[in-house]
């Protein structure tokens, strides 16, 4: 089938007022979005945690300027990038938007492919420990292989599903069990969430053959660079990029920054751009099908954007009010 559910572990999942849209990056999930507001009367609310950031506007493809006049878009270019943002503060920010979305009358549509975003949106944030400053400095410093290790040690389950490639995640795994001397995994099954808060039925994720993901990944890099992401990665160095270690964990600059630091060539770090952004899509897909349960929407290669906004406001219409 086009549209079809996998079992839910949870008794719902999204605002009855709200569609939610998730997806792999290059998958289409942004052209989809914007039909959609169009066609429903929608505003569009980025769950991506790079676009956040103004000047990272090549390498996180932000909608254009003609699309953003348009259709009202939120949470995009909220925070410089010498600035820390995080999930807590996501979810401020997008419930205040979808409340007042919902105040115009019109729909709101959470659209991106931060996966701890959706889930902290469906489920809440809960009341882990605060960060500790000196504490973070002090991991921050720790070479990761033995971050790593100690995780392993301390908390086997966080260690065999956490995304071992992202620094932050580790450190925060590690510093939440060095702060209370107990499993992160402990932890984070004990902090409340928000409860049910209306239909599954209105999220969706857009999934893709993985042979014309890939292509569709390695055309989007290929036109980035094409672009000036190379310039514009310059640029943020000098407003400070390479001292947010957050923002620098945005595929694309990260392996800029590099190449401008004379580690590779430039055709080597368009590659390895296309790989790394590869590998995260994949990851992206196993975080939806192992943490959420989203209505799978199937994407045909030579299909229309405007035909799947279609069907997705057909399925909403069937199911999601």
């Amino acid at each position: 089938m086009a549209i079809h559910s996998e079992p839910h572990s949870m008794s719902s999942v999204v605002h009855a007022r709200a569609i939610l849209i998730a997806g792999p990056t290059a998958v289409g999930k942004s052209e989809i979005a914007l039909l959609l507001a169009r066609r429903i009367g929608g505003e569009i609310i980025s769950v991506d945690s790079m676009q956040v950031y103004r000047g990272l506007d090549i390498g996180t493809a932000k909608p254009s300027s003609a699309d953003r006049a348009g259709v009202p878009h939120h949470l995009i270019d909220v925070a410089d990038v010498t600035e820390p943002f995080d999930v807590a503060q996501f979810i401020r920010l997008a419930q205040t938007a979808v409340a007042e979305i919902q105040s115009r009358g019109r729909m709101p549509i959470l659209c991106g492919g931060t996966g701890l975003y959706f889930k902290a949106y469906l489920e809440g944030l809960g009341d882990p420990p605060p960060a500790n400053e000196k504490l973070r400095a002090e991991l921050e410093a720790v070479p990761q292989e033995n971050l790593l290790r100690e995780l392993q040690e301390r908390d086997p389950a966080t260690f065999d599903r956490i995304d071992r490639k992202n620094p932050r995640r580790v450190i925060r795994a590690v510093e939440v069990i060095r702060l209370t001397g107990r499993p992160f995994s402990a932890q984070r099954a004990a902090w409340p969430g928000a409860g049910p808060v209306g239909p599954p039925s209105a999220f969706f994720a857009l999934k893709r053959d993985p042979a014309g993901l890939r292509e569709r990944i390695n055309a989007r890099v290929e036109a980035m660079f094409q672009r000036g992401l190379v310039a514009e990665t310059a640029r943020l160095l000098e407003l400070g990029l390479a001292d947010n270690p957050t923002a620098m964990q945005a595929i694309g600059y990260r392996q800029v920054v590099e190449h401008l630091r004379s580690q590779r060539d430039l055709p080597s770090t368009v590659e390895l751009v296309k790989s790394r952004t590869w590998q995260f899509a994949r990851r992206q897909v196993t975080w939806l099908r192992g943490r959420m349960k989203p209505l799978w929407v199937d994407v045909a290669s030579n299909e229309e954007p405007a035909t799947v906004a279609a069907r997705i406001s057909a399925a909403y219409t069937r199911h999601g009010r």
